[in-house]
């Protein structure tokens, strides 16, 4: 099995990178805006116009963030063994695409919603791992974190613009739901045009064994990569997802609930200005330090939630470093992950990192909600800490003696 040198090669920043990069970068900005329209939607939609409880809201949102998970196992071993990598991508993305006009159409059966929220995320398990796939496949290996720090920052470019659309939308035209969803639509739907025109099939580097499921399973009795996902999968057990962050920040600072929808905005923006910046600096020091680094920058994040400040400003330095967390953690991750991995199995691998991150968060969501349901928003946000902590411990002494990359 292949597994990289143990040091990154020093990489230059002004290293060129290749067109696919900066495609997928644009689909993926053009999703995004589509995706948090809903994101940032949601917790608007669910907790003060539908009424639901925080158990329920965490159900969803744990089926939001990884009910579908095992999916992105098929998309990457698919991806893999037809070497169509953008065809499986463009189907997940189109199937995306399609979910948003399904919203209106269930109103508010929570039933219904939970449905059209998985397949959503069904589509966008499929073609994770392809999408990353093609990036690693185009890029030098010592030019990974720049090339994943690029795609991020384009994609974070959506994160940002899809909740000011939002916001826009109900602020100044209805608050009826059905205008966010089928703008939410038109948006995916130019990103599976772009895909489909303007991104390329990368052709194989080199003559491949032939890809089966036996050895995509195998890639788990690769350390490196065995300890990554499990790793990963720890951190992602003990990390808030984003809904349940804002929620609480918005909670304790004591601001309106009308900025809910706005506060991805702020994380989308920290991550926009640092993400490349940090992808580069992976690439020189190491990508996992900086993935672990990410995890303590979202540990101060939490601490703050316990008071003593309030307000705006709570708000603000909250946003920072949960902006900080994902610059230092989204695609550091799979640049990491893409140089412990075989050229051919390149999906598969990486669908087997992302999904035990995604069950993990899965957990999580539906944990923390329970937490704020029945123990109350200190207590839970106070659990939240103690174990995020336990877990870097944990994290670290199963990394130590790793290969780094």
């Amino acid at each position: 099995m292949y597994v990289a040198s143990s040091r990154p090669a020093k990489t230059e920043f002004r290293t060129r990178l290749p067109g696919t990069v900066f495609a997928l970068g644009t689909v993926s900005l053009l999703t995004d805006i589509s995706a948090e329209m809903v994101t940032a939607f949601l917790p608007v939609y669910l907790l003060f116009g539908l009424q639901m409880s925080y158990l329920q809201f965490g159900v969803l949102d744990g089926i939001y963030t990884g009910a579908t998970a095992v999916l992105r196992l098929v998309g990457g071993y698919v991806a893999d063994k037809a070497n169509r990598h953008k065809t499986v991508a463009l189907f997940g993305y189109g199937l995306s695409a399609v979910t948003k006009l399904a919203f209106p159409l269930v109103g508010a059966s929570a039933f219904g919603i939970g449905g059209v929220l998985a397949a959503d995320r069904a589509g966008k398990g499929v073609r994770t791992a392809p999408r990353d796939a093609m990036i690693s496949l185009a890029t030098p290996e010592d030019a990974l974190g720049a090339a994943f720090g690029v795609h991020r920052t384009m994609d974070t470019i959506g994160a940002l613009l899809g909740p000011l659309a939002t916001f826009a939308v109900l602020a100044w035209m209805t608050t009826s739901p059905e205008p966010v969803f089928v703008i939410s639509f038109c948006f995916a739907l130019l990103g599976v045009i772009v895909l489909a025109f303007f991104v390329r099939q990368p052709p194989p580097s080199a003559p491949t064994r032939r890809v089966s499921l036996r050895r995509s399973a195998g890639l788990l009795r690769v350390t490196g990569v065995r300890r990554t996902t499990i790793a990963a999968g720890v951190l992602g057990l003990a990390t808030m997802s984003d809904a349940f962050v804002f929620v609480v920040l918005q909670r304790v600072s004591g601001i309106g609930p009308t900025w809910l929808a706005l506060m991805p905005v702020g994380t989308a923006a920290v991550f926009l200005l640092a993400a490349t910046p940090l992808g580069k600096l992976a690439d020189r020091f190491g990508r996992w330090a900086m993935f672990f680094a990410g995890h303590v920058v979202l540990l101060l994040a939490y601490v703050l939630l316990l008071g003593p400040v309030t307000g705006w400003l709570l708000v603000a330095v909250t946003l920072a470093l949960h902006g900080l967390f994902y610059a230092a953690t989204d695609g550091v991750l799979m640049a990491h992950g893409a140089t412990l991995i075989s050229p051919e199995l390149r999906a598969s691998g990486l669908s087997i990192i992302q999904t035990g991150q995604a069950m993990a968060r899965l957990v999580s969501s539906i944990g923390f909600g329970f937490m704020l349901q029945y123990l109350g928003f200190g207590t839970a946000v106070a659990l939240g800490v103690t174990v995020l902590a336990a877990a870097l411990v944990a994290v670290y002494l199963l990394m130590r003696p790793a290969v780094k990359a």
